[in-house]
């Protein structure tokens, strides 16, 4: 879907990436044109909504059941009001930010039931959810619409980020259907450093921008992962 022109304003306002060698003007008539679902705006949804939201995504979904409580506030940035659902509350930092960006919001728990009818109206997906369940609901119907999917998860100080295509492997491919959130340290139990939230959504941004732009080589087949404590990345294929 072509986008319409970019306004004067938009013109200034995106002035670094329409100067960016290999972007340009057809990179952000892409993403002005782009139609991106963020499932979860908590800590790692944080700096993707942001960051897709400044880059000038032309419409961002964002779902979200949960409010915002006073522990969220270590590390998902774009929330300031306790108590406030998480989705309206990132849709009106998105509006603060970048009036140019639509929002449509989904203050909803997206399992197996609806997530076919959420993702259907977007042209990308990424996950940053802190369940297995919702992220193989996600993945399910990303897959059966094959729909491109940027997944990312943290624990404590580490992190990883990964692309599932349609030409690539599936998520049960790296996390096997005996896999159960039980076998997983909780945020609640265990902790989770703010600023790896940061690190692990802005390269989710980053995998979004570039499959929505054509530019480099997407994360697919491919696994980054960030020692925060080490300040160390590594990368394994699957």
């Amino acid at each position: 879907m072509a986008a319409d022109p970019l306004s004067p304003e938009e013109t200034r306002r995106y002035a670094r990436h329409l100067v960016l060698k290999g972007m340009g003007g057809g990179g952000q008539q892409a993403l002005k044109a782009a139609r991106v679902l963020v499932v979860g705006a908590g800590g790692i949804g944080s700096p993707v909504i942001a960051y897709l939201a400044g880059a000038g995504v032309g419409r961002l979904g964002i779902v979200d059941h949960d409010a915002v409580s006073l522990s969220n506030l270590q590390r998902q940035v774009i929330h300031t009001s306790i108590g406030m659902g998480k989705a309206e509350s990132a849709e009106r930092f998105v509006h603060a930010l970048n009036p140019h960006v639509a929002v449509t919001v989904h203050a909803e728990q997206l399992d197996a039931s609806n997530a076919a009818t959420i993702l259907g109206g977007y042209d990308l997906v990424l996950d940053g959810t802190d369940n297995l369940a919702t992220r193989r609901a996600t993945a399910a119907a990303a897959e059966a619409l094959r729909l491109p999917l940027v997944s990312g998860a943290v624990s404590m100080f580490d992190g990883q980020v990964t692309v599932f295509a349609a030409d690539g492997p599936r998520f049960g491919d790296l996390y096997p259907e005996e896999a159960d959130d039980t076998d997983l340290p909780s945020c609640e139990a265990t902790g989770i450093l703010g600023p790896l939230t940061g690190v692990i959504g802005t390269l989710m941004a980053m995998e979004a921008i570039k499959l929505i732009t054509g530019i480099g080589e997407p994360l697919i087949r491919r696994v980054l992962t960030y020692d925060g404590k080490g300040a160390r990345f590594s990368e394994f294929s699957y």
